[in-house]
């Protein structure tokens, strides 16, 4: 039953990240924790499982047409590079703050984003309809929390890709689950080989949650913008709350 309940869990937590283009392992990750036998085997099934996820969304939405290439290619190099800059930085910082921290932008994120209306794009935006500085410095930034952390934070990204980048809702959900594949694979590069994987858990967790993650990316198109930040902003604030459990637990 236990096995059962976690992959209808992953499903679900798939389904959920791949509509609005987030990983969302911070979510997964108590309840991989519960089926294995260490912290090091559940984290770095969870990095596994989130890598698969995030996969499978990223072609769903490649053929949908809804990942920004050209911001994609500005933002996924400076984000790869801030989470193994994290990733060696991790024993410095205290994790609870950090934890809190990033739970206090989530939750800041989520409500500001219950007030987002489609608005034009800003003047300041340049010819490729985007803001490079900004794509560069939050990418960057937020690699650098999420290896601090061992989390990709695609929950911190699409706030940012939609307020600071100037991106459609649409397509920075498509771009974001592509830059978060990027930096889970760095990720997994950096932490798999030391944090010895239950391999058979992340099967599971794998094999439940790509076709959510497929069936999720394939509902993003059906939404309107209005609903589709909606429907993020009401998962941040489900992840803020996750993170700050998280945090105190």
């Amino acid at each position: 039953m236990e096995v059962l309940a976690f992959a209808v869990w992953c499903f679900l937590v798939a389904l959920a990240g791949g509509l609005v283009g987030l990983v969302l392992g911070n979510i997964r990750l108590p309840a991989t924790l519960l089926l294995t036998q260490s912290a090091a085997a559940g984290t770095g099934a969870n990095l596994i499982i989130s890598a698969a996820a995030a996969g499978t969304a990223s072609i769903a939405h490649v053929r949908a047409g809804r990942v920004n290439w050209p911001l994609f290619a500005w933002m996924a190099p400076p984000s790869i590079a801030g989470a193994l800059l994290g990733g060696y930085l991790s024993g410095v910082v205290d994790e609870r703050l950090l934890l809190l921290f990033i739970a206090a932008v989530l939750l800041y994120s989520g409500i500001d984003l219950l007030r987002w209306r489609p608005r034009p794009a800003g003047p300041v935006a340049d010819a490729q309809g985007f803001h490079r500085r900004a794509a560069v410095l939050s990418g960057a930034a937020i690699g650098l929390l999420g290896g601090l952390v061992g989390l990709i934070l695609g929950t911190l990204r699409v706030p940012a890709l939609i307020r600071w980048v100037g991106e459609s809702p649409q397509r920075a959900v498509g771009t974001n689950v592509c830059v978060g594949v990027c930096v889970g694979i760095a990720g997994a590069v950096g932490h798999l080989p030391s944090r010895a994987p239950d391999w058979g858990v992340a099967a599971i967790g794998a094999g439940a949650s790509i076709p959510g993650a497929l069936l999720g990316s394939r509902l993003t198109g059906r939404l309107s913008d209005v609903q589709l930040i909606r429907a993020i902003a009401v998962i941040l604030l489900v992840a803020a709350a996750a993170m700050v459990v998280q945090a105190l637990g």
